[in-house]
């Protein structure tokens, strides 16, 4: 008997987030998740009127490709991967992982190889793509959140069916103030960090991008950021674990960089040139995800959070960065993580991880939860 949980789900990404019209062609991408959601969201995307396209994927294949991935190989790859992303219109990524660090054995060549030559295909798909984004309920999963498989899955179907339109007021609120500030100051334990954002403009996440979903992101002006942020979230990146990681800014690049593996993290914020710059800068308030799970479609929405993020910046919302690298580490400012505030242009905007200003008492879990 299909899962209703499912088809709820299937819904909410193709008539929600990519809100998907007659005609228009989708490519599901599936990665080691149940046939019976694909299955799910063709349905979905049929009843929609729209053209259905499967790519399904499993990640111990995946890593034996990469392991000795060549430049030739990618050479003939990528074009074709390319062209058929240039003939969608939407892009639906369901990604389940068995191992979540399945891939961290693979040599740093191969990965850096990898992912340079694929990001024409992640560009075109970013900016010329409705698309949505989101991980699938595991064994796996529940153990990095620390909960039993039921109560997980049972966690899961409720962030990410959330009535994500509760968002749009509060949203726009914080997504104006952010347009007209020019100086931000976060503040918190092991964190004092000033930079600008004026005149790069700001973009609303409200389910149209990630499930889950629930940020306002924008990106630093390049050589503005100056000070120090300590990240309490601990994060995964190229299959690698890390905790506690301590950036140092001058002129908007990372001076200094320590954490619990800080020779890998030197290593992989070294990759490019733009690997030491900022690309990101963003506010978390889904109400429902309070704990970082080392997922990061999860964890940098976490309420009362922010993350700032090495690497390779957004086109719409974003300030030129460019990067192979794209790391999303999170800092939650909450009391049980040690609080924080956020100023904009001298304003308290948000302290211990709630929304001060009357127009983004919206975004806190008391409205947003009800």
């Amino acid at each position: 008997m299909p899962d209703s949980r499912h088809q709820a789900l299937a819904r909410v990404l193709v008539s929600h987030s990519t809100a998907l019209q007659a005609g228009e062609r989708v490519l599901i991408d599936a990665f080691d998740i149940p046939d019976e959601f694909v299955v799910a969201l063709v349905r979905a995307v049929r009843a929609a009127q729209g053209v259905p396209f499967v790519q399904i994927h499993h990640a111990r294949i995946s890593r034996e490709l990469a392991m000795e991935v060549s430049d030739a190989q990618l050479n003939v790859s990528v074009p074709l991967e390319l062209a058929r992303m240039k003939k969608m219109d939407a892009y639906i990524a369901i990604r389940g992982s068995h191992n979540i660090t399945e891939m961290s054995d693979v040599p740093d060549d191969r990965m850096q190889l990898l992912m340079g030559k694929m990001r024409p295909v992640l560009d075109w798909r970013i900016n010329k793509t409705k698309w949505v984004v989101l991980r699938w309920p595991t064994a796996s999963m529940a153990q990095q959140a620390q909960q039993s498989t039921e109560a997980f899955e049972d966690f899961y179907f409720k962030v990410c069916t959330l009535d994500y339109s509760r968002m749009a007021p509060g949203m726009a609120a914080l997504k104006d103030l952010m347009d007209k500030t020019d100086r931000v100051h976060l503040k918190g334990p092991g964190t004092d960090l000033r930079f600008s954002i004026k005149g790069i403009g700001a973009v609303s996440c409200g389910g149209d991008r990630n499930i889950p979903d629930g940020e306002v992101f924008t990106a630093p002006v390049r050589d503005s950021v100056e000070g120090e942020v300590a990240y309490n979230a601990p994060t995964i990146y190229q299959g690698i674990a890390f905790e506690g990681i301590r950036l140092a800014f001058a002129k908007g690049r990372i001076v200094d960089a320590t954490g619990s593996n800080t020779e890998a993290l030197n290593r992989i914020i070294d990759s490019d040139p733009g690997a030491r710059s900022i690309g990101e800068f963003a506010i978390g308030f889904n109400p429902y995800i309070l704990h970082p799970m080392r997922d990061i479609l999860f964890d940098e929405k976490i309420a009362g959070s922010f993350h700032f993020t090495p690497g390779q910046a957004y086109s719409e919302g974003g300030n030129g960065n460019k990067s192979r690298i794209h790391w999303d580490m999170v800092n939650i400012q909450r009391p049980d993580y040690g609080g924080g505030e956020i100023w904009f242009d001298g304003k308290l905007i948000r302290k211990d991880g709630l929304f001060t200003l009357p127009a983004l008492k919206k975004l806190n879990p008391e409205y947003l939860a009800r």
